[in-house]
């Protein structure tokens, strides 16, 4: 059983920053690719950003240079840095898990940026 736990959203003013953790209760947790999605009201989710099993990240090209996700494979946490977040940056977070095809999801956490 996979289970994720986000953390680290709320409420930002436009050009503020925050920080998500998500912590994984896995055996391995370094077998997993970790990526972020982010789920807009009436918007489909989308892929914010990656990080492979060896460290190897990729970020939509809308919050490139802003983002930042990272992975501590003690901790068994993946982190997503925002930066100079928008308006546009609101919706719910959620943390993805893959290994084998198969992938697991948090529950989510909101982040919303005034302008």
């Amino acid at each position: 059983q996979v289970q994720l736990v986000e953390s680290g959203g709320g409420l930002v003013q436009a050009g503020g920053s925050l920080r998500l953790s998500c912590a994984a209760s896995v055996t391995i947790f370094s077998r997993y690719a970790m990526a972020w999605y982010r789920q807009a009201p009436g918007k489909q989710r989308e892929m914010v950003a990656i990080i492979s099993s060896g460290g190897t990240t990729n970020l939509v090209d809308s919050v490139k240079g802003r983002f930042t996700i990272s992975r501590d494979n003690i901790k068994k946490t993946v982190y997503l840095q925002m930066n100079s977040l928008k308006p546009e940056d609101t919706a719910v977070y959620y943390c993805n898990a893959k290994l084998g095809g198969y992938n697991y999801w948090g529950q989510g956490t909101q982040v919303t940026v005034s302008s």
